[in-house]
């Protein structure tokens, strides 16, 4: 399994370095209000696009993260509650109030 995962790494490294060199050509970059960065290659371009894109999606996703986190431990602290009151409280000694177990030997 190992070796099927280092071929399909090796195989999309290629892929990519393919598609790295075929989208060598320069283009301009331009911002808003005329601002250019001149003559960039097409794939830093795309990289820098994918990388912004990938960061902004991430980005979107941390409400929804932050909210599962505290239902999360508004979870966990009912549990706790709960558990507390279900469990049998341990006395002074720190025994439970259960008697030894019988122990029976075969005869």
């Amino acid at each position: 399994m190992k070796y099927i995962i280092w071929a399909l790494r090796i195989i999309i490294f290629l892929a990519v370095l393919f598609f790295a060199y075929k989208n060598m050509n320069l283009v301009e970059v331009t911002f808003f209000d005329g601002v250019s960065m001149g003559q960039v290659p097409l794939i830093v371009v795309m990289l820098v696009t994918f990388v912004l894109g990938t960061l902004f999606g991430l980005l979107l996703t941390v409400p929804s993260v932050m909210r599962r986190r505290r239902e999360l431990n508004r979870s966990r602290r009912e549990l706790d509650r709960i558990q507390a009151i279900v469990t049998p409280q341990t006395t002074t000694s720190g025994r439970d109030n259960v008697s030894d177990p019988i122990i029976v030997t075969p005869l």
